[in-house]
């Protein structure tokens, strides 16, 4: 396919500048000077319409046709005819030489010289009684048509150089914003997956450049937060993943090596809890990745009284803690029913970890909040509990207990998806985490 425009965006810009200038100001130009030859003419018979005036005055107060060039002493360039314009003036190129400024043909034919050259502006009228007719002829201002054609001139002149100076100062700022551009595009050509800390020169002109570096800075500032967070994650992840497998490597070890002095059935047991430890980090990485790229899921109505009363009916019993209700209202939200039971579920089983004796869940118009009477959470470690694979002091740990330390941050992951929040508030004992979702 054959470009008709260069490809350098400055060529381009400057060659439309540059053919916009020359048709706003040649088409200005071609205005202009019609505007003032029309002046002229309109000037030139104004005083042609004068001179019919006076004409007429003189015939209507009865001076004969021939007698009028001695009674009217102000210039030639007029006719007094009884006939038509042209038969009159044709009669005269074949009787007069035009040496001659006063021609008479007769008692009704009269022309004053100059009289039809090119270019003359005209104005006629009849007498009051009809029998003659006066058409007078005026030439444009010589100084006026000196003043047109120097016009012509330097606007013939002037136009192209004009927008020869729009294009080439077109040129120079482009190429000014280009080079912002080109200290950009070096920088973001030079990031590599390892070396994201890197950011765009940003310029201080204050316009669409410097929005263009901002945004760009912010990006790779997501980039680079999301990398690292993806690194930190495949680690935490492989460490997770490595402890019961390496247990399950140990005991099979021993089992081999001393296969009278072990119980068999014992190894298996504790071969299926490291599984099934295996199996939940695996759907819960599974669950973060597809709510990461934020996959559609179907969405309904949930009513969160039903979720909550459901979710406590069909939990397993503990003789140490006891889950509380307190439903003052019945909120209903759109959302994926499996998944906002997981972050009830999720809250649930992480504040059964840590309180001592009692965990209550709490439903109004606005918040589902989950308070334990443990430990609490301190002020400065707020933030951090729904970061992935993250341990606390050892008053929250979950060694014991085979948690992941995904359990927060997929509630928190899940809230987001569905346009809410979840955070710890502040509460007189232990911990308390409050959800927030829109209503349907």
């Amino acid at each position: 396919m054959v470009r008709l425009l260069p490809r350098s965006t400055r060529v381009r810009v400057a060659l439309f500048a540059a053919l916009a200038a020359a048709l706003v100001l040649g088409l200005g130009s071609y205005w202009f000077v019609n505007a003032l030859r029309d002046g002229l003419e309109n000037s030139a018979r104004a005083r042609a319409s004068d001179k019919v005036d006076a004409l007429l005055a003189l015939l209507n107060a009865g001076v004969a046709p021939a007698d009028v060039p001695r009674r009217y002493a102000k210039g030639g360039g007029y006719m007094i005819s009884a006939e038509a314009a042209n038969r009159c003036s044709t009669g005269l190129e074949k009787q007069f030489p035009e040496s001659e400024p006063v021609q008479v043909y007769g008692p009704d034919c009269v022309i004053v010289l100059p009289f039809g050259l090119a270019g003359q502006q005209y104005s006629g009228a009849p007498t009051a009684d009809g029998r003659h007719y006066v058409a007078a002829a005026e030439q444009l201002d010589p100084v006026g048509l000196d003043t047109i054609d120097t016009a012509q001139r330097l606007l013939w002149g002037g136009v192209p150089a004009a927008a020869l100076l729009v294009g080439g100062v077109a040129w120079l700022a482009v190429r000014r914003s280009l080079r912002a551009v080109g200290a950009i595009r070096a920088e973001v050509d030079g990031v590599r997956a390892g070396d994201l800390g890197r950011r765009v020169p940003v310029p201080d002109s204050g316009d669409e450049i410097t929005e263009l570096a901002v945004t760009m800075n912010q990006m790779l500032a997501r980039l680079d937060q999301s990398v690292r967070r993806q690194s930190q994650f495949t680690a935490d992840a492989s460490h997770e993943l490595r402890t019961p497998l390496a247990s399950m490597r140990t005991q099979l070890e021993v089992q081999l090596a001393h296969p009278d002095r072990l119980d068999w059935r014992r190894s298996y047991e504790n071969a299926v809890l490291d599984v099934t430890r295996m199996e939940a980090l695996a759907a819960d990485l599974l669950l973060l990745s597809k709510l990461d790229a934020d996959q559609p899921v179907g969405r309904e109505p949930v009513a969160l009284a039903d979720l909550v009363t459901g979710h406590v009916a069909a939990r397993l019993p503990r003789d140490d803690v006891e889950v509380r209700t307190e439903i003052e209202a019945t909120p209903v939200v759109r959302g994926h029913a499996g998944r906002l039971e997981r972050v009830l579920r999720n809250l649930v089983d992480n504040a059964e970890r840590h309180a001592k004796s009692r965990v209550t869940i709490t439903l109004t118009d606005t918040v589902l909040a989950v308070e334990d009477d443990g430990p609490g959470i301190p002020a400065g470690q707020r933030e951090r509990v729904f970061d992935r694979f993250v341990r606390l002091d050892d008053d929250r740990a979950r060694e014991d207990d085979g948690g992941s330390g995904l359990g927060l941050a997929i509630a928190a992951e899940i809230a987001r998806t569905h346009g809410g929040t979840l955070r710890v508030a502040d509460s007189v004992s232990g911990a308390r985490l409050e959800l927030r979702l829109p209503l349907a």
